[in-house]
């Protein structure tokens, strides 16, 4: 244990401390905190933490209230840790999950995760068959219009939407946020997304929210459910849905 202490003590660095112990105490709180309260958790002087601060704002770490005397953390620190890599291990993840939902349901399935501005497909399966609907991975969704892009927004924390959808490279998110406000409610509440599709006469978008341990959505899972004549089932959507949130559930835990 010594050397261990010796070792820690050797490669401090006082600054880089600091503002991981800010990131570390904004993340613990549901809202906002003013400098003061910032600088009684931390047993520190105002001054030793106005300029790291500061400098968290800059860089985007950390929001400051139009007031300016309150901070939270931004999305950037969720970002950072939901690139490219993990995507991929998501998409490892569930394409061996969602080709069995294609095969149990006969209906197909995409995965969406958030990307310049866009929700972005980066995974789908279709069922077997003499014909398949599929959409086209590395196709683009609007966000305030289809399933999968509403249901990313809903499952963010209704006080960082506007931060989430800035840093996803949306413009003017709060003038979208108000016209789709009660629309995002009702979704939250109900776990999931059922509605028509925003592309499609006829299809019906399925979407529930891959999670993290937070509840805040990184990704989606839409099926876009088509009636098939030889149906007889009545019960076919309910049971679709059923298996979809069965599905986004387990992705969400494993992660």
């Amino acid at each position: 244990m010594g050397g261990e202490q010796e070792q820690d003590d050797k490669y401090r660095a006082p600054a880089l401390d600091k503002g991981l112990d800010i990131l570390e105490i904004l993340a613990e709180q549901s809202g906002s905190m003013t400098r003061t309260e910032i600088v009684r958790e931390m047993g520190l002087s105002p001054s030793q933490i106005f300029r790291m601060l500061e400098r968290l704002v800059a860089r985007g770490y950390v929001a400051r209230s139009e007031g300016g005397d309150r901070y939270s953390l931004t999305m950037k620190m969720f970002l950072l840790a939901n690139r490219h890599p993990p995507t991929r291990r998501l998409i490892a993840q569930a394409q061996p999950l969602m080709d069995n939902f294609a095969h149990e349901t006969g209906q197909a399935c995409h995965l969406v995760v958030p990307e310049a501005g866009n929700g972005l497909i980066v995974a789908q399966a279709s069922p077997k068959g003499h014909w398949e609907f599929r959409a086209r991975v590395g196709g683009e969704l609007d966000l305030y219009t289809t399933g999968s892009g509403l249901t990313l927004i809903a499952f963010q924390r209704p006080e960082r939407r506007v931060q989430a959808l800035e840093y996803w490279g949306c413009k003017q998110p709060e003038q979208h946020l108000a016209e789709i406000g009660a629309h995002l409610e009702e979704i939250r509440a109900a776990g999931f997304r059922l509605g028509p599709s925003g592309y499609l006469v006829g299809v019906t978008d399925i979407s529930a929210p891959i999670c993290d341990p937070g509840g805040e959505a990184f990704a989606v899972l839409t099926c876009a459910f088509i009636e098939h004549p030889a149906d007889r089932d009545s019960e076919a959507r309910s049971k679709t849905l059923a298996k979809l949130l069965q599905l986004s559930a387990e992705l969400s835990c494993s992660r």
